[in-house]
């Protein structure tokens, strides 16, 4: 039943998500604890003779499912995340960054800075944003990404994610979130092993920790 409910919800976010750009990677992943997809991109705006402008946009969808799920304890959880950023040539990479993010506790507006650099085998995507409401939360978000070829045909596939969020509440409870992928590609398939580490609380803290495998596809 679990796996059943993971491939709907799964299919429910590939098909919107898929026209949205040309070129989106999906991945699925199935650990000892949980299943998750997740749907990420970025993709600058272009102008009328199909360069880049100095636009950016940053587009995630995931969810995320515990096999322990009930009725009404272990729920699955969803997050979409929408964000733009003007990117001036003269700031290096630096630009100043518009997020809203959907979870399914609610609507969060926030803002700050980023920093983004690509290169065929290298992303490095970051950014310290807070929200725009009463008692704001911070969050600091790194995204690392490795591909270098081994063979003509096959590359490495390495990626690293930090999400952190650290309230000016000090009664609110810390989350941090660290995402490890270590494996094979193969033209627009990536696949291999992988880890998810989460802990919240404030005085106490729960971990989580979710090793298993992943599928990664890039959708043209």
């Amino acid at each position: 039943m679990t796996r059943t409910i993971i491939v709907l919800i799964s299919l429910m976010l590939i098909v919107p998500a898929i026209r949205l750009a040309a070129q989106i990677p999906v991945e699925v992943f199935g650990g000892n604890r949980k299943a998750s997809f997740d749907a990420m991109f970025f993709r600058y705006f272009t102008d009328e003779e199909g360069k880049n402008s100095r636009f950016l946009f940053f587009s995630r969808a995931r969810s995320t499912v515990d096999y322990r799920i009930t009725k009404t304890e272990n729920l699955p959880t969803f997050g979409f995340t929408e964000a733009f950023s003007y990117n001036h040539p003269g700031l290096k990479g630096f630009a100043p960054v518009a997020v809203v993010q959907i979870f399914n506790a609610g609507v969060y507006p926030k803002a700050g800075v980023q920093y983004f650099h690509a290169s065929k085998n290298f992303t490095l995507f970051t950014w310290v944003v807070c929200e725009t409401l009463k008692d704001p939360d911070w969050d600091g978000f790194l995204l690392l990404r490795f591909t270098p070829a081994i063979t003509e045909k096959i590359h490495l596939f390495t990626q690293l994610e930090s999400v952190n969020t650290v309230p000016s509440d000090r009664d609110a409870n810390f989350n941090f979130i660290q995402r490890m992928r270590l494996g094979l590609g193969f033209k627009t398939f990536q696949f291999g092993a992988g880890a998810d580490f989460t802990e919240a609380g404030n005085e106490i803290f729960v971990n989580v920790f979710n090793v298993g495998g992943f599928l990664r596809y890039e959708f043209r």
